[in-house]
């Protein structure tokens, strides 16, 4: 498998992201070593926040988070998902599988030895972050979802499928989709700091393919892997709580869905944040932790 690997340089002065850089190597079942990124900062032996973002984004993405989570005494872990960010990037689209990502983020979480965890996740950092759940939940504290799901092969939408479709054929990432996903505009600095993981075409095969491992067809090959994830997650006790945003279209209704559903969610204070669009992190993040802080406190 070809890796590439974003220069470093193209993260020098990132906008309000003061954090230095620190990695985990894993390795693919086909003999590859790839480098995962992630954010850690606060006390090495208190609990840990894990912050799982989505696609095309990646750790940037929690930077008005960071802060007032660490003032909570706790530690926190932004991890970038392999594709994004400051993790190694394989160079084709077909390197990229639902199973390779469970897998690689799996064998990152086991390898930080990671216990006692709240999982604040969102889009795919969801998807794939609930898995994790449900295959290894005496790892996990609590969990926050946030406009997120997991996909059970149930059948796509016409959008759905047509942005499947032109996906499927990409050879770069249409980044007007991103910005369209939030209420708030974005300095120019601020775009180039989520663009710098990309210092061409050729590191966009991860987030080109992102949208083609959304497990809604029935016959695609992930469903079954989400399937029995979902079944997992029906058993999970501790606290889960959701805070979605209503101007999201991409996961509309999956909170509902997880309250009735998974064991832990019941009696919490879910909310839904009425002026925040899909990426809720840039849209509300001081409502975010007014929701999260008290739900850490209580549970």
């Amino acid at each position: 498998m070809k890796i590439m690997r974003t220069p470093d340089g193209r993260f020098d002065n990132l906008p309000g992201f003061p954090w230095p850089p620190r990695y985990t190597s894993v390795k693919d079942n086909d003999g590859t070593d790839i480098r995962i990124h992630y954010v850690d900062e606060g006390p090495r032996d208190a609990a840990p926040i894990l912050l799982m973002h989505g696609n095309p984004s990646w750790a940037y993405l929690y930077r008005h988070m960071i802060p007032g989570l660490l003032a909570t005494g706790r530690r926190v872990i932004a991890v970038d998902l392999v594709g994004c960010g400051r993790s190694d990037k394989p160079a084709t689209k077909s390197d990229y599988t639902l199973a390779r990502h469970y897998d690689w983020m799996g064998k990152w979480l086991t390898q930080m030895d990671l216990t006692d965890i709240t999982l604040f996740c969102q889009d795919w950092g969801g998807t794939i972050g609930l898995y994790l759940v449900a295959q290894h939940p005496e790892r996990f504290a609590r969990v926050i979802a946030s406009n997120t799901g997991l996909p059970l092969g149930e059948g796509e939408s016409d959008v759905m499928k047509m942005w499947v479709g032109m996906m499927h054929e990409a050879t770069a990432f249409p980044w007007e989709i991103f910005e369209g996903g939030m209420q708030r505009k974005l300095s120019e600095g601020e775009l180039e700091a989520y663009r710098a993981p990309f210092a061409s075409t050729e590191y966009e095969a991860g987030i080109i393919q992102f949208p083609v491992l959304i497990a809604v067809q029935p016959d695609n090959l992930g469903a079954p892997l989400n399937r029995d994830a979902w079944a997992k997650l029906a058993r999970f006790d501790k606290p889960f709580l959701t805070l979605f945003g209503d101007l999201d279209p991409v996961a509309r209704g999956w909170d509902k869905r997880a309250q009735a559903h998974i064991r832990g969610a019941a009696g919490q204070k879910h909310h839904n944040i009425p002026a925040a669009n899909h990426f809720i992190q840039e849209d509300a993040p001081d409502e975010l932790l007014a929701h999260i802080i008290p739900f850490l406190d209580v549970n």
